[in-house]
Parts: C-alpha cells; sequence; structure tokens
C-alpha cells in the first residue's frame, strides 16, 4: 500500500504518484491535485510539471495505481483458492474474484472512485487490450478474461459462449459495486448486501 512520504532524492515521479494514491484513497479523484501532491513530495508545484503535463496527465497516472491495487486482491483472492477438483476450483476462482471486486469498491471506495474516474492510462502503459494478468501491473479485465479462459479449457464452459463473457460479467460485478458506492444502495444493511453479492454472483455463475 502507498504510504505519505517526503521526496529527497531518486524517482520524483514515482513519489508524485504515490502522493496522488495517498490523496485518492481518502478523497477520490477529486483530491489529486499537482499542487497538494507537490507539496506532499516536498517539492514545488513547477516540479511536478517536468513529470506530468496537467492535471489530467498525474490523475491518468494515479488511476492506473488504483486499478493496479484492485487487480492485486482479486489476484491475491484467486490464489488462496485450495480445492482438489480442478472445475472446481476454478469456479471458486471466478467467485473470489467477483467477491474481491466488490470488497475492493467497498473498503477502498476512494481508490475505486479513482480508478474509474474516466480518465485515460498514460501513453505506454496496459490498455484493456490483453494485458498480462501477471504480476505487479494486473489488470482486473485481463484476470477476469483468464479465468473465463480456465473454465472453458476444463470444459465446465461452453467455447462458442467465450466470446463477451467478460463484458456480462464485469458489467454485472462493477454495476452492483457502483450502485453500492455511489447509488441507492449505498449503506445496505449488512444482511441485504451479503443478499445482493450472492444474488449478482450466483446470477453470473448460472449465465456461464
Amino acid at each position: 500500500m502507498a504510504t505519505s512520504r517526503a521526496y529527497h532524492h531518486g524517482n520524483l515521479r514515482e513519489a508524485l504518484v504515490a502522493g496522488g494514491v495517498d490523496l485518492a484513497r481518502t478523497g477520490g479523484p477529486a483530491a489529486v491535485v499537482l499542487r497538494a501532491v507537490s507539496r506532499r513530495a516536498g517539492v514545488s508545484h513547477n516540479a511536478a510539471y517536468r513529470h506530468f503535463a496537467n492535471h489530467e496527465d498525474l490523475l491518468a497516472a494515479v488511476a492506473a495505481r488504483c486499478m493496479e491495487q484492485l487487480g492485486r486482491l482479486m489476484l491475491a483472492r484467486s490464489a488462496a483458492v485450495d480445492l482438489p477438483d480442478e472445475v472446481a476450483a476454478a469456479r471458486a476462482r471466478l467467485d473470489a474474484i467477483g467477491r474481491a471486486y466488490i470488497d475492493f469498491a467497498l473498503t477502498e471506495p476512494g481508490w475505486f472512485r479513482t480508478a474509474f474516474c474516466g480518465t485515460a492510462a498514460p501513453e505506454g502503459q496496459a490498455r484493456h487490450d490483453g494485458p498480462s494478468c501477471e504480476g505487479p501491473g494486473a489488470d482486473p479485465y485481463a484476470i477476469l478474461s483468464a479465468h473465463l479462459d480456465e473454465l472453458v479449457r476444463l470444459g465446465a464452459f461452453p467455447a462458442d459462449r467465450r466470446p463477451g463473457a467478460e463484458y456480462a460479467a464485469w458489467s454485472a460485478v462493477h454495476g452492483l459495486s457502483d450502485l453500492l458506492v455511489e447509488g441507492p444502495l449505498r449503506g445496505l444493511p449488512g444482511a441485504e448486501l451479503r443478499t445482493a453479492v450472492e444474488a449478482v454472483l450466483s446470477t453470473v455463475a448460472r449465465g456461464l
């Protein structure tokens, strides 16, 4: 997890992004501004412009880092599944990444809002066009796609129904997450929250 720090030497760009991630965690995308992250890193406002052309450039880098945090949680939850049956394990891993996605939205709403604030990824960063789901640059879209491909490989999901399945699955889980964080389901009581999560995830599983 990112922590506050003052910049003394080394990679100023990284220090600025880390500061932006800290600010996003508590304040969402609106808190990520060049002046604030410069102050957090202990450098002048003008120094930040050597690394980011404008506010949108900085926010894109911070949004990408927040998305990475989501991907890491999904990978960790998937890796924690330990079942002897391959098909049951694959299904459990798909369920686990869906729950991780929702948990991330509920426990880190600032990062969640920032990750999906609509800012384009900076030039050279992975977009949703098939990046690897391995390592710290984990992309949620690629992780979901890899898990669906695994179900096809194991014969648990018909190959002719695979094209586009990630869109349906992601839309369902993200839609619920957004409703719980920003929409009319915000503050749903615990029992109702669990019912909503189970209903959406079980619907996705049945659809596959």
